[in-house]
């Protein structure tokens, strides 16, 4: 196979490929939209729970406050029978603070009661609220999650077509080039396969050796970018090459490693060097 045929498929997989990334993406990113509901569901059962809690604890009060007053009352009116039997100012004077004292309790405990039967309505009609909207919110999410299932199937179909396609290109592609090429698109931004023009990457844009972008320009094997990684094609510039490929710019990757470690640092503390100025 010609390399431009290569360079033709890999540029097809190149597209499919950051496709099914795309999808990939969104189909792990579908599931995320039900959390803010879930979470509301969630906060609307445990209200309910400690609705239900307090309301079981009124409800306790409520028997509580009721024996009293029934004793308090039994107390009251057993004293008062008994004001038709007494015989001396003693016994009338115990009786009758036996009565007050009474008479107060049953007004406590009929305030405390009253008190508690309010509650007892007011969180019956909460927990009744409540329930409705969880049933609501339920229905709603239970619809969601259809539509959200629904919708991770189709992605997932338009991922089957992506691969169906995808072999349709590859059994002619080197194994190891399309394992390299796939990790360079995911870690690249969708980009693996870029052109060198003027002898500079358009991937990463760094200057290439002369020798090296040659290399591509005769196109005979796949040749990956020594700074991106990215795989390249040769394509003419705008103003040709003829200066970049003299004899004397002849060169090869080996002169990279002529650079010392200190040229290095310098080069990274000065953006100025790094930058390709295109427009020159």
């Amino acid at each position: 196979m010609v390399m431009d045929d290569v360079f033709e498929k890999l540029r097809t997989l190149q597209n499919i490929l950051s496709e099914k990334i795309i999808l990939e993406e969104k189909i792990q990113e579908i599931p995320k939209l039900l959390i803010t509901q879930e979470e509301l569901l969630a906060r609307l059962k445990k209200t309910f729970i400690e609705k239900n809690l307090e309301y079981d604890k009124a409800k306790t009060a409520e028997t509580e406050f009721r024996n009293q007053l029934f004793e308090a009352e039994a107390l009251r009116e057993k004293a008062e029978k008994n004001m038709d039997v007494i015989s001396t100012q003693r016994e009338y004077e115990a009786l009758d603070k036996e009565i007050r004292d009474a008479a107060e309790k049953e007004q406590l405990f009929r305030k405390e009661l009253q008190r508690e039967e309010r509650l007892i309505s007011e969180l019956d009609e909460q927990m009744k609220q409540s329930s409705a909207l969880i049933e609501q919110q339920e229905a709603e999410l239970a619809e969601r999650r259809k539509g959200v299932e629904e919708e991770i199937n189709a992605r997932k179909a338009q991922m089957n077509d992506l691969t169906e396609k995808e072999k349709s290109l590859t059994p002619d592609l080197d194994p190891e080039v399309l394992f390299k090429f796939e990790r360079i698109i995911r870690n690249k931004m969708g980009r693996g396969i870029v052109a060198i023009k003027g002898g500079v990457c358009m991937g990463c844009h760094m200057i290439l050796p002369a020798q090296f972008a040659n290399d591509v320009r005769i196109g005979k094997e796949i040749v990956f970018c020594p700074y991106c990684s990215r795989i390249l094609f040769y394509e003419e510039s705008e103003e040709g090459e003829e200066d970049f490929f003299g004899p004397e710019d002849t060169g090869s990757l080996s002169d990279l490693d002529e650079i010392d470690e200190e040229d290095y640092d310098e080069e990274e503390d000065d953006d100025e060097k790094d930058t390709i100025d295109f427009d020159d």
